[in-house]
């Protein structure tokens, strides 16, 4: 696992659909600007200089709860980016991939 893969969200950019399709560097290289857009979690963890939103004191913060929740990008119901993060804050480099609306249609592109 390339920890400079690592999203600020709890997913691994190293396995992103979008990486390739759209030559993305993952959130860390590109400092929080996307090609979709500015991130506000990766903003956000880059003023407090954490690694990663499992170093935050707040986490479930609103930010990461909305995103889990969200149908497109979220997890599905499940508890994917949560247990993501929760590892790598305890230094166990695993990951579980994420499963949703916008990986599948990056899939499929």
């Amino acid at each position: 696992m390339d920890k400079d893969m690592i999203a600020y969200c709890g997913t691994y950019c190293g396995i992103c659909e979008w990486k390739d399709k759209v030559n993305c560097k993952g959130c860390k290289a590109n400092g929080g600007k996307m090609f979709w857009g500015e991130c506000d979690k990766a903003k956000c963890c880059i003023e407090k200089g954490f690694e990663h939103c499992g170093e935050c004191s707040d986490l479930p913060c609103q930010m990461i709860t909305d995103l889990i929740c969200d149908p497109e990008h979220g997890d599905n119901g499940a508890d994917i980016r949560l247990s993501n993060l929760r590892n790598w804050r305890n230094g166990n480099y695993v990951y579980k991939k994420l499963d949703n609306a916008a990986q599948k249609k990056a899939k499929n592109l």
